[in-house]
């Protein structure tokens, strides 16, 4: 279940990456492109559940680590959002996925063309917003006085630490003006669909039952895959 995978560099090089696959052959293959930053630790238990409530209904998932993100060894701040989304279409490429299904921000990461689902995709704009917010929420608990403005003209000129996440200047400025690049190939989820409040608004990491079977079930109905 734990493989690797390379994925491309900006300088033409590779990074090895980890992969976690349920990888049985099937015809249904699905590149899961996890949420970004923050909302990746916090969706990360219900990405692997959704994983394997696919492949109880016959679908091969696999969930690769980005360069710079999770368990990545390449330094996160010296990358750009296109080195990123370089990397999910190549790892869509090598890993012979048949539909990919972006998570909240990692809809920014959408191969050109793919056909799949786009789970609550969210902007740019609006991650790095709630990102900011926390950090000045943070800083006035602690006695320091931030804002939000201040911190987008760094982030904008030398980068930004935000929630832990070490984002370069170059990857600021294009998360902020980025879109999830949804098509007539991508259908959108939403998370009235799913029922309940997204997972990314708990204050700590968790699951649902119910909404990962639900998610499960959406694309499984989608692609005529019913276990």
């Amino acid at each position: 279940m734990i493989e690797s995978w390379q994925a491309p560099l900006q300088n033409g090089t590779t990074s090895e990456e980890l992969l976690v696959q349920i990888d049985r052959g099937r015809n249904i293959r699905v590149l899961i492109l996890p949420a970004l930053f923050d909302e990746a630790n916090k969706l990360r238990r219900f990405t692997i559940e959704l994983m394997r409530a696919l492949d109880r209904l016959e679908i091969d998932s696999f969930l690769p680590d980005m360069p710079g993100c999770n368990e990545s060894l390449v330094p996160l701040s010296g990358l750009s959002l296109s080195a990123l989304q370089a990397a999910a279409t190549s790892a869509m490429r090598s890993l012979g996925a048949t539909h990919v299904l972006a998570i909240r921000g990692g809809a920014l990461l959408l191969p050109e063309g793919a056909a799949g689902w786009a789970y609550a995709p969210v902007s740019g704009a609006k991650l790095l917003r709630s990102m900011i917010r926390a950090r000045t929420i943070s800083a006035r608990e602690a006695g320091r006085s931030e804002s939000s403005e201040e911190l987008q003209q760094t982030g904008r000129k030398d980068g930004l630490t935000l929630a832990g996440w070490e984002i370069g200047a170059e990857m600021f400025r294009e998360i902020e003006t980025a879109e999830p690049p949804v098509s007539g190939t991508v259908t959108v989820i939403s998370q009235q669909e799913l029922g309940g409040a997204g997972l990314w608004l708990r204050a700590e990491p968790g699951e649902d039952a119910a909404q990962t079977e639900k998610l499960a079930a959406i694309l499984a109905s989608s692609v005529g895959a019913d276990g």
